[in-house]
């Protein structure tokens, strides 16, 4: 296992606040190309997918095998209210989950990072894949994130 991966794992937990940094909640709200996520709608779909993914590696480390159900990320920002929600307590949380995470999977032996769990949509996912997959799933969406703040006149 690459352990370098669980510290960019970890380092990303403050870069969601980072990035909203700054910004109204009309900014936050606005979709400055059309027929996209808003930022909000990012933030929110950050927060979502790595509480799913920390769920996902904890299980494939502590069960045999474990089914990793896949969600609608489509369905999740249309019918879970995301403009509604704090994306600073969003971005908080992502936080803390990712600091939390981190601790146990710097724990692990490296033997463990082979376990794997079942996903319905892809089969056979090993943990280290994991971790790899989402350290670049928030590198994926907080270049979007910043995109649209330059859009909007706000660059980082």
């Amino acid at each position: 296992m690459n352990r370098n991966l669980v510290e960019q794992y970890a380092a990303g937990g403050p870069m969601v606040a980072q990035a909203i940094a700054g910004l109204t909640q009309a900014d936050l709200l606005a979709t400055p190309v059309p027929g996209t996520w808003s930022i909000q709608q990012i933030v929110m779909h950050l927060y979502d997918s790595d509480l799913i993914a920390s769920d996902r590696m904890k299980r494939i480390i502590a069960e045999d095998n474990p089914p990793l159900v896949g969600y609608n990320e489509t369905a999740f920002s249309q019918k879970l209210f995301y403009e509604a929600l704090d994306p600073c307590v969003a971005a908080d949380v992502f936080d803390k989950n990712r600091q939390l995470t981190a601790v146990i999977l710097r724990k692990l032996p490296d033997s463990t990072f082979l376990r794997y769990g079942t996903h319905s949509e892809v089969g056979k996912v090993p943990l280290a894949e994991m971790v790899e997959k989402y350290v670049h799933h928030l590198e994926h969406h907080l270049k979007f994130l910043t995109h649209k703040r330059q859009l909007l006149g706000k660059p980082l």
